[in-house]
C-alpha cells in the first residue's frame, strides 16, 4: 500500500504506473489518498504493524516530512519506502517538464488565458513562472488532479521525478 497525501498524488502515481506498464491491481498495490498529511498516524495505526500489517510505502511534500517521520517513528516503522517531493508534487512535475512545456499543456487545456490572468494579479506579478504555475494548478475545482495526470503523461519517462519512480519501485 502506498500512502499519499491527496488525490492528485494518487492520480500521478497511477498514471505513471500505467505508462510503465505496471498492473497495480495485479500486483495487489493500492495507492491510498489520506486527505492530508495530518492523517498519517491514523493510517499507520490501521495498516501498520499494530493493525493489518500491510507492507507500506508513501509519498509526501517536503513541508510534511517531519509529520510523516514522527508518525512512522511512533508506529515503529522505518522511513525506508517513504519519499519526499521537493516542495510538492506539482513542483516536481513542473521542474521535470520545464515551465514552457507546462504552459503548452495549460494551453492545450484551453486555460492559458486564465493562467495569464493569474500572472497579472498584483500578488503574482513578477514571481517566477514556476511558482505561478504551482499556484494556478492549486486553484480552481479539480485542476490539481487533472494536471497531475496531464503532466505525468507529457513527461518523457526518463525525466520522471525521482520520488514518483522510487515509491513505485518500492512496491513491486
Amino acid at each position: 500500500m502506498v500512502l499519499v497525501e491527496g488525490t492528485s498524488d494518487q492520480i500521478a502515481l497511477q498514471t505513471l504506473a500505467a505508462r510503465r506498464g505496471r498492473d497495480l491491481d495485479g500486483d495487489r498495490v493500492a495507492i491510498v489518498p489520506m486527505g492530508g498529511a495530518q492523517s498519517i498516524g491514523r493510517f499507520l495505526e490501521r495498516f501498520g504493524p499494530h493493525g493489518l500489517d500491510v507492507r507500506l510505502a508513501g509519498l509526501c511534500d517536503a513541508g510534511e516530512e517531519r509529520e510523516f517521520r514522527r508518525a512512522l517513528e511512533r508506529a515503529g516503522i522505518e522511513w525506508f519506502g517513504f519519499y519526499v517531493c521537493v516542495v510538492d508534487l506539482e513542483d516536481e512535475l513542473i521542474r521535470a517538464l520545464g515551465a514552457p512545456a507546462v504552459e503548452e499543456v495549460v494551453e492545450a487545456q484551453g486555460e492559458l488565458g486564465a493562467f495569464r490572468t493569474l500572472q497579472k494579479q498584483p500578488a503574482w506579478r513578477g514571481r517566477p513562472v514556476e511558482e505561478q504555475l504551482r499556484r494556478f494548478m492549486g486553484s480552481g475545482g479539480r485542476r490539481k488532479i487533472r494536471y497531475a495526470r496531464l503532466l505525468v503523461e507529457a513527461l518523457e519517462l526518463g525525466r520522471m521525478p525521482r520520488p514518483l519512480d522510487e515509491v513505485l519501485a518500492r512496491v513491486r
